[in-house]
């Protein structure tokens, strides 16, 4: 329907979550191209990447009260990222990634598009605040995703605003550190 595809995407959300098939239909037609190259990024095997993608479009069809406080986009690529995290814990297959990305980074077959390096960087980062223990980055992950401020997470978790405060500190340090070396190690693969 070309009357779809002049419609923002919060628009077509908001009538998928309306149960309208059509702006399902053209979610489904916007996203799922690029989706599955993301995906195939960070599974080797197409048809898992194929797989992962259809899930998270069951998903979103199968549950019209989602919330998404970001865009449409972001939360897409955000939930094959932790969908392709649990493919990876349940296959057990995080060497096969590692070395399928090392591979990549030997052979120089580097990708040029800022969008697709800004993604992985996402991801990296998304990685990261996993690592972080969990009192730690549940505080992180309540201030940058639920967008709380430090004294509504310390109402919450009943902690006291100097406790949220330091937690927040620490974990933005560790990140730093972490992906400062991620940064300085990317230049030197790119200098060579």
């Amino acid at each position: 329907m070309s009357t779809y595809k002049s419609l923002t995407d919060l628009e077509i959300f908001v009538l998928m979550q309306e149960g309208d098939k059509f702006a399902f239909e053209e979610i489904y037609e916007r996203f799922n191209g690029l989706l599955y190259i993301y995906a195939c990024k960070m599974v080797s095997n197409r048809e898992d990447a194929r797989d992962i993608v259809q899930e998270i479009f069951v998903y979103l069809w199968s549950n019209p009260n989602i919330q998404i406080k970001t865009q449409l986009s972001s939360y897409l690529y955000t939930a094959v990222r932790y969908k392709v995290f649990d493919w990876l814990d349940k296959n057990k297959s995080r060497s096969n990634y590692l070395q399928s990305l090392t591979d990549f980074a030997e052979k120089g077959d580097y990708v040029t598009d800022n969008y697709i390096r800004e993604r992985e960087f996402a991801s990296l980062i998304e990685k990261e605040v996993s690592l972080l223990p969990p009192k730690m980055r549940l505080i992180f992950e309540m201030s940058r995703q639920q967008h709380l401020t430090q004294k509504q997470i310390a109402e919450i978790l009943q902690l006291s605003d100097k406790t949220v405060k330091k937690q927040m500190s620490n974990a933005l340090k560790v990140l730093r550190l972490k992906l400062t070396s991620f940064l300085l190690l990317a230049v030197i693969v790119l200098i060579r």
